[in-house]
């Protein structure tokens, strides 16, 4: 395990989190969500043994935990009785759709960060002068993938506990909507900041 500067809270956080929810779930007997707790301890155990080498930036691991969180606090937490996932945050579209639910935001949040890990990632092997709308796509596409494959998890979840309220085929359809959209805005956001980067470092130059 290698923990840098400023990283030691993350972990902090991530491993109380995970003895909380992990009690919670173990209580309720929530097989559905101990698959995504150890869904979670993997991918953590897999950022610490890659950390030295990828050099991950701390804002992306907090907000790598925050969706942990938001996603371990949708399956967790129970308001009126409802669980959070359920819950509307503000009806755009009734039945049979129900947006905007919290579940849809998770999923907006989570891939959002998923696609600025898989920028992270790659922008050490682009060759100066790449095209954006090139790289926008590759990035996006990239992101959504991870996407898709999280709806692989969630499958797998609904054949090991058939009780899961996963949702069905537009549960599904919105969850991959809720994706492409984080990964679109998450590529807005890198472009945003690379131009505004770019900027800085000619003005630095220029005096």
């Amino acid at each position: 395990m290698h923990l840098k500067k400023g990283q030691l809270p993350v972990f902090i956080v991530n491993i109380i989190a995970l003895i909380i929810f992990t009690f919670i779930f173990a209580q309720r007997k929530n097989y559905e969500f101990m698959i995504y707790i150890g869904v979670i301890i993997f991918f953590l155990a897999l950022i610490l043994y890659t950390n030295k080498k990828i050099n991950y930036p701390n804002s992306i691991l907090w907000g790598l935990t925050a969706w942990s969180l938001l996603h371990m606090s949708g399956g967790g937490i129970y308001i009126n009785g409802r669980k959070l996932y359920a819950m509307m945050i503000y009806p755009i579209v009734g039945e049979p759709y129900n947006i905007f639910k919290f579940d849809q935001f998770v999923h907006i949040v989570g891939f959002f960060v998923a696609t600025l890990v898989v920028y992270h990632l790659i922008k050490p092997k682009l060759i100066k002068g790449h095209k954006w709308v090139a790289l926008s796509i590759v990035v996006v596409m990239a992101g959504f993938g991870l996407g898709a494959l999280n709806e692989v998890v969630e499958f797998i979840a609904t054949v090991i506990t058939p009780e899961t309220g996963v949702g069905g085929y537009e549960n599904t359809a919105l969850d991959l909507v809720s994706n492409l959209i984080g990964a679109i805005l998450a590529m807005g956001y890198i472009y945003v900041k690379e131009r505004s980067n770019k900027k800085q470092t000619m003005n630095r130059k220029q005096h």
